[in-house]
């Protein structure tokens, strides 16, 4: 599938929706993703890799409590999407985190992320960036 606006996408099964990247602070070589896939199938599907036009790497993560202290972590098997679900990618949750940006991410530019699902297949999304702060547009809620 091809580049699609970020408002809402369908991919197989699946919704996409809220999507947003926060800008970056100066000095940063990082950003974080955000968005809601919804599985609106009967099977399960998973997340498994995504990709940036503005990073030469890209995971997807999670905000865990390990011995009392919050770590991010990279999911290395992906992120499953259970029928009839909907996954919330936040801040302080799981996410996707662009690593390596070569030129800072600022508000109001408009990023291309590709999202491989092991059933849905791939999806280019044209994400906007939200602030660097505070939520993230969609994400407040």
């Amino acid at each position: 599938m091809t580049a699609a606006t970020a408002a809402e996408i369908t991919v197989g099964d699946l919704k996409l929706s809220d999507s947003c990247i926060r800008a970056m602070l100066p000095g940063a070589q990082v950003a974080g993703g955000y968005l809601t896939i919804t599985n609106i199938g009967k099977a399960d599907d998973r997340l498994f890799a995504i990709s940036s036009e503005r990073s030469k790497k890209a995971e997807i993560h999670e905000m865990a409590m390990d011995h009392d202290v919050m770590v991010m972590r990279e999911l290395p098997k992906g992120l499953a999407i259970p029928a009839g679900e909907s996954v919330k990618l936040t801040p302080g949750g799981y996410h996707l985190m662009l690593m390596d940006v070569a030129e800072p991410l600022k508000e109001g530019q408009v990023s291309k992320l590709t999202l491989k699902f092991e059933k849905a297949g791939p999806v280019t999304i044209d994400v906007l960036v939200g602030p660097a702060a505070g939520p993230c547009l969609s994400q407040a809620s």
